[in-house]
């Protein structure tokens, strides 16, 4: 148990990650019901963009505490100008179609995101390894905080309340709401809705690109297929919280990230499960965990019952 708090402390840093991703996931459901499964392959493009910056646009040597911002804004212009395309020539011309359609549009857009990376990208189809800020560490009691996760603790609440200030207070923001509710009345209103639908697309891609940035100082590396897991983790977390809700979202993605990090160091300890611990079993409990999660409360944990739009 003396490891107990540093399990939750890895657990929080993890599920931030998957938090800021399925926010993307959350909002563009909560406006066009739609399930833009290319979202993952949206996070991988953004620390693609980092990388690049850093490495073919900055000066050699430069600090990363200095390359960061330059960075986060690089990647975060892919991601953003990927995601806003995706919007426009992609799911925009399918909004009126079977709901199949764009599901089926996304999966290929995935793949294609994926091979374009690992066509064009040198030696992407292998770990590309990520610059790092240091390694500075900070103790707080038990807990042991390296320099990669200060980064996630401190962006994810920033982002979080950058994002509720936005939503809650702006003129923006109270238009999306009004778009979520019921899209026809909205335009009715005068509401540009094809704006506000492409401002939610922008939002998701430019918080997966900061989710990058932190996977990369988290792990050292980044590699052009990371973006299907970490996307498949992070809509667990934006169904696990309430789909459409984006405190949901978050929430979400830290009792993934908390359960995930507990089931790994854990589970192989208890009598009889031995072969069921260790990291390869953490998808599998992050599952199970959704699984019983839909069964008692279905809408999620900050989820509403509402009626399914037409």
């Amino acid at each position: 148990m003396h490891t107990l708090p540093q399990q939750l402390a890895n657990g929080l840093f993890l599920g931030s990650m998957y938090g800021l991703i399925a926010i993307g996931y959350t909002m563009v459901y909560g406006i066009v019901q739609l399930i833009n499964f290319a979202h993952g392959e949206i996070f991988m493009t953004g620390g693609f963009g980092a990388l690049t910056v850093y490495f073919y646009v900055l000066p050699n040597g430069t600090s990363m505490w200095i390359a960061l911002p330059a960075m986060l804004i690089g990647g975060g212009l892919i991601a953003v100008l990927i995601a806003v395309g995706a919007e426009r020539f992609a799911y925009r011309p399918l909004r009126g179609a079977p709901r199949l359609a764009p599901l089926i549009t996304a999966i290929g857009l995935s793949l294609g995101l994926q091979q374009v990376v690992f066509n064009f990208y040198p030696d992407a189809k292998t770990d590309r390894t990520f610059p790092q800020l240091g390694t500075e560490s900070f103790n707080i009691g038990s807990v042991h905080i390296q320099s990669g996760q200060l980064f996630i603790i401190i962006a994810a609440p920033i982002c979080m309340a950058a994002l509720g200030f936005f939503v809650r207070l702006s003129r923006t923001g109270r238009a999306m709401q009004a778009t979520a509710q019921d899209p026809d009345t909205a335009q009715l209103m005068g509401i540009d809705t094809n704006r506000i639908i492409v401002i939610a697309f922008a939002i998701g891609g430019l918080f997966a690109a900061v989710a990058a940035v932190a996977y990369g100082l988290r792990y050292g590396q980044i590699k052009y297929d990371m973006g299907f897991q970490m996307g498949l983790k992070a809509f667990t977390a934006a169904v696990l919280g309430g789909i459409g809700n984006i405190y949901g979202a978050m929430l979400g993605g830290v009792v993934l990230g908390v359960a995930e990090t507990l089931a790994t160091a854990y589970i192989d300890g208890i009598p009889g499960m031995q072969q069921l611990g260790g990291g390869s079993w953490a998808p599998v409990w992050a599952f199970v965990l959704l699984i019983l999660v839909l069964l008692l409360r279905p809408q999620g944990l900050l989820g509403e019952r509402v009626a399914d739009r037409a």
